[in-house]
């Protein structure tokens, strides 16, 4: 088969990778560009399954607001939310008569604060509002009954809840749809099914699929959860993070009415907080659970939606007790071993990284598409990190560890708590038995981050990882990461 040549190949076809392909197209119309990867959905990619909040300040966390790189990646939200309005408008009059009608693009938000979590709930509610007013944003605080659609069952009624007017949301997968009616307008753009990537000889990168093999100076590997057994694949030495996957499961339910807005709990108990986000067709996404793991995985797992279900009902509508179920959604987020994201130039020259977002990704899709495109398209030169936040998350960089060991297994211990709170588990009102129940999960925490290799300090949201079976298998990872970044920068 004859080798064609291009000048960029994108691995990956979510979110990122096909908004990276746009923005290449849309601002060089000279650029050849291949998109490789499946365009359908059910794949387990985290872009077809996502909620699709586009939240500057509801993502936030206390976490995040009291560590650098936590406060770097709100100030990557926020920078991401200011770009969709023009950002959509530019996609959708590229797409013209092919553009979706109705992508459910809108915007208002409101949190609720409900005790069927723990104290965690209440320091990620505060910090919404402090990191709100800090990027003069606009949160207002409102009366739970008020809210449009929300009738939890009287034991998980709010007593507090925020109205965030500025926060968007739309429908994932219309908008993945738009995107791609987007992209067959360009004659310089190329889809392909997912290919195996390789360094070709004399430089460059092939890219051998079922419908032709590519050759280009310069290759952006956007695969998701499947990042590092591509890069593997390409170059077992490289030393980039690795991106593990955080799988989840979300469903789609005929509402009792339309709701106007987003409701949903703050980030909790390793995971994105429950959510409701109302659907282009009227339908209504219900969302979201977090388990970590190695390797993506390919379906829910029927504790998954019990747990989802039961949250749901109870919390945010008992009245979908009688919705139609319309569809189950499963996708495993792009989660690094650190933490952060995977965003910039390799070592390797020619090779870019866009991965990592966990959950992140659509929501930072226009930013991280417009810079990497402007640094792809700059004049041949030295590869240099991408500018503002982004810097930070360079690819092949040291492992970021924002809290000390003892200060990470805390923080994973009160994750471990609201999770054991949200599964309404009461400890016996004898003894010494709520304080016994704390002091065991602290022992658990300390216990798997001790066993972690020196200078590795897993996340929170890694944390179940650490302590369950894949806990050896965690720390050989982390141990293979460090000796492979020691070779890299041996002298």
């Amino acid at each position: 088969m004859a080798v064609q040549g291009v000048d960029v190949l994108v691995v990956g076809a979510g979110a990122v990778g096909r908004s990276l392909a746009f923005a290449l197209t849309a601002a060089e119309p000279s650029i050849r560009v291949v998109l490789a990867g499946e365009a359908g959905s059910g794949s387990g990619a985290a872009s077809s399954a996502a909620g699709a909040m586009l939240g500057a300040s509801g993502e936030v966390t206390d976490l995040g607001v009291r560590t650098p790189h936590g406060r770097l990646r709100i100030e990557l939200a926020v920078a991401a939310a200011g770009r969709w309005p023009a950002w959509r408008e530019q996609v959708r009059a590229r797409a013209g008569a092919m553009a979706p009608e109705r992508d459910g693009y809108r915007t208002g938000t409101f949190m609720v604060l409900n005790a069927v979590s723990s104290g965690l709930d209440d320091a990620s509610f505060a910090a919404v509002a402090r990191s709100a007013a800090e990027h003069g944003l606009a949160c207002h605080d409102t009366d739970p009954a008020d809210i449009p659609g929300y009738r939890p069952l009287d034991n998980d009624r709010a007593l507090r809840a925020w109205h965030l007017p500025e926060e968007g949301f739309l429908d994932a997968r219309v908008w993945l749809a738009t995107l791609d009616a987007a992209l067959t307008a360009p004659s310089n753009m190329i889809r392909v099914p997912t290919g195996t990537l390789t360094a070709a000889p004399g430089g460059g990168y092939l890219l051998d699929t079922p419908t032709g093999v590519f050759r280009a100076p310069r290759a952006v590997v956007a695969a998701g959860a499947w990042t590092t057994p591509i890069l593997d694949a390409l170059d077992p030495d490289l030393p980039v993070v690795p991106v593990l996957a955080a799988a989840g499961t979300a469903v789609t339910v005929t509402g009792s009415e339309p709701w106007p807005s987003v409701v949903r709990t703050p980030n909790r108990a390793y995971a994105c907080g429950l959510h409701a986000v109302p659907q282009a067709d009227g339908t209504l996404y219900l969302g979201a659970s977090a388990h970590p793991a190695l390797a993506p995985t390919a379906h829910p797992t029927a504790g998954a939606l019990r747990f989802l279900l039961d949250a749901a009902l109870s919390q945010l509508d008992h009245r979908l007790a009688g919705a139609g179920v319309v569809r189950t959604h499963h996708g495993n987020r792009p989660l690094t071993l650190d933490g952060h994201p995977v965003i910039g130039p390799t070592l390797r020259e020619g090779l870019w990284v866009a991965s990592g977002t966990h959950r992140d990704g659509l929501h930072a899709s226009p930013l991280i598409a417009t810079l990497l495109a402007d640094a792809l398209l700059a004049p041949t030169g030295p590869a240099v990190p991408l500018p503002g936040p982004l810097a930070a998350f360079a690819p092949c960089r040291k492992l970021i560890a924002d809290l000390t060991m003892k200060e990470a297994a805390a923080e994973a211990a009160s994750h471990h708590a609201a999770l054991a709170a949200e599964a309404r588990m009461r400890p016996p009102l004898t003894g010494a038995w709520p304080q016994a129940l704390a002091d065991s999960y602290d022992g658990l925490m300390d216990r798997a981050y001790a066993a972690m290799p020196d200078g590795y300090v897993p996340p929170p949201d890694l944390a179940p990882l650490a302590y369950e079976t894949t806990g050896q298998a965690l720390a050989e990872l982390a141990a293979s990461h460090g000796a492979r970044r020691e070779r890299a920068h041996a002298p």
